[in-house]
């Protein structure tokens, strides 16, 4: 790259020297003494001292003096050889700069330390290599917790389908517990109703008044009757004159058929109830 610049630099001092030489007179083109090289136009210049000859002047009645129009005008002059060199100087020294600066970047680059080799980089990279590790430590950890987690819900819901289950056991169980009851409870009225109504409709010795004290119908001891034993079926408000029906039977279970407006005498006969 170096030896690039070289040849550069000698370029563009070459290029000056031509711009240079090319502006300086040539000495085989300088005046000999007291003449004046002709300028551009070709026409001759005068020594110095003596006067300058005369135009002749144009034909009488020239087309420029009667129609008074004005002289044409001279061409435009080209621009001089030098400003093209120093044009192309500055061209050729901005790709020169332009190669330097690549150049020298080039060589910084290629000379500069590989900053990957510095201490601090390797220290950064192995806490960058820790961290990295940690965080994938820490990755697995997680994972394996919502592994549990995900267990621990499916034991959860299995427990909840469970206790689901038996508590719609338990509610058919009291359900059919409660209807049981409810039953038994009925059962228990009707047998209550029909002991009150026995206990009512059972008597033993004594008068009563069928329709009053007792229901009419059909009544036997509640045992064998004894040989003392002694009933009557008497009309009612006759104070006993009245017999209807009476009998000593002397033992067995004797039955009697009892109606409104009868009275019922029992001696000796133990309880009676009706059938």
């Amino acid at each position: 790259m170096t030896k690039e610049l070289e040849k550069e630099k000698r370029k563009v001092a070459m290029t000056d020297e031509e711009r240079k030489s090319g502006s300086e007179t040539p000495a085989s083109t300088a005046a000999p003494p007291g003449k004046v090289v002709p300028p551009a136009t070709g026409k001759p210049v005068p020594p110095k001292g003596s006067a300058a000859p005369k135009e002749s002047p144009g034909p009488k009645g020239s087309a420029a003096k009667k129609s008074g129009a004005a002289p044409k005008s001279a061409p435009a002059k080209k621009p001089a050889a030098g400003s093209k060199r120093r044009w192309k100087s500055k061209v050729l020294a901005g790709g020169l700069a332009a190669v330097a600066l690549f150049g020298g970047g080039t060589f910084l680059g290629t000379t500069l330390p590989d900053p990957a080799t510095s201490d601090a980089y390797v220290q950064l990279a192995s806490e960058k290599s820790s961290v990295e590790q940690d965080l994938e430590n820490s990755r697995v950890s997680f994972r394996k917790l919502d592994e549990k987690y995900a267990d621990l819900q499916g034991t959860l819901k299995a427990r909840d389908d469970d206790a689901t289950a038996r508590e719609s056991a338990v509610a058919g169980a009291e359900k059919k517990v409660a209807e049981a009851e409810a039953a038994v409870k009925k059962r228990e009225e009707a047998v209550a109703g029909a002991e009150a109504v026995k206990a009512k409709n059972t008597f033993g010795d004594g008068t009563r008044t069928v329709g009053r004290d007792i229901e009419p119908g059909s009544y036997i001891p509640t045992a064998d009757v004894g040989s003392s034993c002694y009933w009557a079926i008497l009309t009612t408000g006759t104070n006993g004159s009245d017999i209807v029906d009476n009998d000593l039977p002397g033992g067995g279970r004797p039955s009697v058929t009892l109606s409104e407006g009868q009275d019922f005498k029992s001696s000796r006969c133990g309880s009676w109830t009706k059938q």
